[in-house]
Formats: C-alpha cells, structure tokens, sequence
C-alpha cells in the first residue's frame, strides 16, 4: 500500500544549522568569491547524517580549487588555513573556532591499498567515482539543493544500503580499510542483508587488512562498536573471516551480543572499549596482547586487562558489603565493568544484576582515618613497621566494613602494634 511507504528523502534539504553557522558561511563565501557560485559543496557524512536527520559533527566540502587557490581564498578571507593533507588535496579552514575540512575534486591516479597519488580535476563526476559508497557520494550547495552523480545515493541513504561504488573490489584495492568501513557503515546505516556484492569482495580480499597500520583499524573497530547495535554487522564480519583478520583475538560474540541487549535495558550509551573487552577471552594476557597491538592508550589496556581477570568471582547475589569491599580494591569503573560482562556471560535473574550497579557507583569510597603520625604515637618505631601496622589496620577495617568509629580504630592500632611488638 502507498500509504506505508516511507516518505521519499528530499532533493533538497532545509537549512540546517550548521549550514548557517558563521564559520560555514564565511569559507563559502570565502571559496565562491574565489571561483563563482557553487564552486564549492558540501559532501558525504555532513549531507547524508542531514537527510537522515542524525547529528552533523563534522563539515567536509569540496571544490575543483586546487590546494594552492584555497589557501589563497581564506587567506584573503582572513580565514586560517592549515595544510592538513595538501598533497591529497585537503586543505582545514579555522574560522569562529570551528574546523572545516576542504578537499579539491580528485581521482586516483595509483593505490596500493594504503595511500593513493592523485590528480586534481573540476569533475563532479570524477570525484564521485572514486569515493567509497554511494550514500557518501552525495553533495549538497549552500541553499541545500542535492546531487547525486552515482545516481543511487538518495535511494541508497534511504533504504540503509550500503552499496560500493562501481566495482567492489575495485574499491577495496585503492584503500583495504573500506573492508573494515563497510562493515562499520552497516552498523551504523544498514538495513536488511548486506550489499551481496560487497560482502563477497570483502571476503574474498580480507587478507589485505594485515597491510594496514594496527592504528586505523582500531579506531574503525572502536566506531564500529560506538553504534547503536552492532550485532547483525559483527556476525556477518565473522562469517566472512574478516572479524578474525582484524581482531584475531575475538572469542565469539555471545557475550558481546548479551551485553548490547544489557546496553538497551539500561538505556546507556555504547560504551565501545566495554564492547571490545566483551569481545575479547578472559584471559588477562590476550586482553594486553590484543591492547598493545592495537596500540590502545594505557587506560584503555589496563581497563581490558582488569575486565579480562576472572577474579574476583562477580555473582548477581553478591551482598551489599561485597560489593562495598570490590569497590574499595578495584574502584567503582573497574567494578561495574565486571559487573556487566559478569551479567553477559551467565544471565540470570536481571533485577539482581541491576540492584548491584547503584551500589557500585555511588558508595563513596572511604580513606582509611589513620595516619602514619597515629601509629608513631601509639609506640611503633619509625621505619617499615609503619607501613606494616597501617596495612593490617586497613585490612581489619576493609574486613569489618569499613566502620568509622575512630575510637574502635584506635583500639585496633594499639592491639597490633602490641602484637608486632612481641
């Protein structure tokens, strides 16, 4: 019936605030004194996340400019320009304290899967042909009107396909991350079954993610897992084998679809690092194995290898000073951490599991009330008695819960430091 079909994506879009922002107004003008109007377009995530209606973080635009006339053109603006990729054409404009990136029309001249040499032109077109999806082959004017030179990319944004543009393989040779984009895209865009031409093209070539840098492939294995769902993306990454050349270490995804549905119960924000430790064994040693060839940052490596240790034993029965005790040793985020893979792995009663995330993260976590000048006091001789009687003080007060009685403190410090003294 007509009447279920879904309205069709405008051809032109409405004013959208970012296209009105006066860091956007002044390079356009900036760009268009320099060459006429419509020298100058918005392009891909920018035009496609408008027609989907989704958050417009960054602003790319393209122009048949070549580097050299653009920085001429903001520089006669007054606009700052920084050469962030001028021998691949892309010039970033700072104007009102906001980034604009700005890419000259360009086609692939040579690739080797990594970088490409390539030359300028002043075709639409050509530029088109050598992006990676349709949907992100899109451009937009200042007044919102949308071209479409693949012909598909409207129709691709609506029905969430995400399609290569011409030949897959093709594609994927000028720049192997696309295998890692595609599945990233459909975690993010997809709906229904994949493209099954790109599917087979990133099958048949997945080997070439081992010539990638370890630091782009994470970072497109952390977006991927920053989406909403991830799961139908990451199961067809594992039937094509690409999951096991990008993450060798990923041990399945029961765990990890178990936590994304833990995700949405508690209404909460991906949490992708999370996500990852999910996908990972419990094994502390492959947690790290996997963090340093990733080259993730030192808090993300010690978050996974925390969340990797099997110990202690997480239970959704756990009492309220069990749970008081864990945060006191691991932390409140290193203990909900647990909390939540815990809860993935065995399931069970949810409410239990729920009851224990609150007392995780808003116990204040105390400091011992004792100072070394205390136990001077109480007789015991400067040196590594000290430390050795304050040890065994806290651990009797981690023990009895952590009472705030000073005076039972007290008490206690005398009672071990007449024992050590013996």
């Amino acid at each position: 019936m007509t009447g279920s079909m879904a309205p069709p994506l405008p051809e032109t879009l409405p004013k959208q605030p970012w296209m009105v922002h006066p860091a956007t107004v002044a390079v356009m003008n900036a760009l268009e004194k320099a060459a006429g109007p419509g020298a100058a377009r918005f392009v891909g995530g920018c035009v496609r996340n408008a027609l989907l209606g989704r958050q417009v973080a960054d602003i790319d635009i393209a122009t048949p400019l070549t580097p050299p006339e653009v920085k001429q053109a903001l520089s006669s603006s007054k606009i700052a320009a920084i050469p962030t990729g001028e021998a691949y054409g892309v010039i970033t404009a700072f104007a009102h304290r906001r980034a604009i990136e700005i890419a000259t029309l360009r086609r692939d001249v040579e690739t080797d899967g990594r970088r490409a040499v390539v030359a300028f032109t002043d075709d639409w077109d050509e530029d088109a042909a050598r992006r990676d999806f349709r949907l992100n082959a899109l451009y937009a004017d200042r007044e919102g009107r949308i071209f479409d030179p693949t012909g598909h990319g409207l129709a691709d944004v609506r029905a969430g396909a995400i399609v290569f543009v011409g030949d897959p393989a093709t594609r994927i040779r000028e720049d192997a991350l696309r295998i890692l984009r595609f599945f990233r895209f459909l975690a993010w865009y997809g709906k229904g079954a994949p493209d099954a031409a790109g599917l087979a093209a990133c099958a048949d070539l997945k080997s070439l993610i081992a010539g990638l840098s370890v630091e782009r492939v994470a970072k497109e294995l952390l977006a991927l897992l920053a989406a909403d769902d991830p799961r139908a993306a990451l199961t067809a990454m594992a039937e094509t084998g690409v999951l096991a050349e990008a993450l060798p270490e990923a041990s399945g995804l029961q765990r990890l679809d178990a936590l994304i549905a833990i995700d949405g119960e508690l209404m909460e924000e991906p949490d992708p690092v999370l996500r990852l430790a999910a996908l990972l064994p419990a094994d502390p040693k492959q947690a790290a194995g996997a963090a340093e060839r990733l080259k993730l940052s030192n808090a993300d490596r010690l978050r996974l290898i925390e969340a990797a240790r099997e110990s202690p034993e997480i239970v959704s029965w756990m009492s309220p000073k069990a749970v008081r005790r864990q945060v006191w040793r691991l932390g409140a985020a290193a203990l909900t951490d647990k909390i939540k893979l815990a809860w993935a792995a065995r399931g069970g009663n949810g409410m239990q599991w729920r009851a224990l995330l609150p007392m995780a993260q808003t116990w204040p976590r105390p400091t011992l009330p004792l100072t070394g000048e205390e136990v001077l006091a109480a007789g015991v001789p400067e040196g590594p008695l000290v430390g050795a009687v304050l040890a065994d003080v806290e651990a009797w007060w981690v023990d009895n819960d952590f009472p705030t009685d000073k005076l039972s403190i007290i008490e206690r410090l005398k009672a071990v430091a007449q024992g050590m003294g013996r």
